[in-house]
């Protein structure tokens, strides 16, 4: 309790947690859809478009989200529309969009600014980069994002277990599945400055994969998975602080220490 009375006392690190548990419910929320839909990878995909625009936004010296939203939000969009369009695969086209950004962005850092603390701080995160700023835009973005999702939760249900069927039901599955695109983007952006762009796809992917070894009805998959990413968000920073460790990285040691416990109790399940 001392130690957490601590952590409350700093104004950056309390930023941080609410910032970081509202995006670690977002990316909850959206991951199971997107692992179900087995286009988990796109997480990954826009956080090196995140870091592109990141590092193209430092060498402009411009606001970084007012440049990383709209270019990952269209990038989003591009894989979506080259999924669908059957010429290039979905996991081909996230590793030809996300590998172009990370290359461009390490050229302009390499022409620019070149490596330093604010670049490490693109790639891996830091708690002490969120400012007051940043923290109104995420609060905003992230409460959108999960009304949004609620409204149309119906909808994403649909389409992530038959997406034919939805159609033929009537339900505009392109418009949901860019409508899944721009959540996830949204997502993406706001945590990348917190986690990191090579951490923050796991907050999409493990606490979805974690839940789906306890429960099987939809609903209860996007409960658990939530409750799951925002205990280990909490648990990582307080492991993050009381060690004195990178945040992205605790917290995502801890979400690999929940899955496998997971799939412990989900096999000793299956042979009760």
């Amino acid at each position: 309790m001392s130690l957490i009375k601590e952590m409350l006392s700093y104004t950056f690190l309390l930023r941080a947690i609410i910032v970081g548990g509202l995006v670690s419910l977002c990316a909850a929320v959206l991951g199971v859809p997107l692992v179900l839909k087995r286009y988990s990878m796109i997480g990954d995909g826009l956080s090196h478009v995140g870091f592109g625009a990141l590092a193209v936004a430092a060498a402009m010296n411009a606001a970084p989200l007012s440049v990383a939203i709209p270019v990952v939000v269209a990038a989003a969009f591009l894989l979506l529309r080259l999924s669908a369009s059957g010429k290039v695969k979905g996991d081909a086209a996230i590793a030809v969009v996300s590998t172009g950004s990370l290359a461009l962005g390490v050229i302009v850092i390499s022409l620019s600014t070149g490596m330093n603390t604010e670049t490490s701080n693109y790639l891996f995160g830091s708690i002490l980069s969120m400012s007051e700023e940043d923290v109104r835009l995420s609060l905003i973005l992230t409460a959108l994002v999960l009304l949004l999702f609620i409204i149309f939760y119906h909808h994403i249900f649909a389409v992530t277990f038959d997406e034919t069927f939805a159609r033929a039901t009537g339900k505009r599955a392109g418009a949901c599945n860019a409508l899944l695109a721009l959540l996830t983007a949204l997502t993406v952006v706001v945590g990348m400055r917190l986690m990191g762009s090579l951490l923050i796809s796991g907050l999409v992917i493990f606490p979805a994969l974690s839940a789906m070894r306890l429960c099987r009805e939809f609903r209860h998959v996007i409960i658990v998975s939530s409750a799951l990413s925002l205990v280990c968000f909490l648990l990582g920073t307080v492991a993050s602080f009381a060690l004195a460790i990178p945040t992205g990285a605790s917290v995502v040691c801890v979400d690999i220490l929940a899955l496998l416990g997971c799939f412990g109790l989900g096999r000793l399940r299956e042979r009760g």
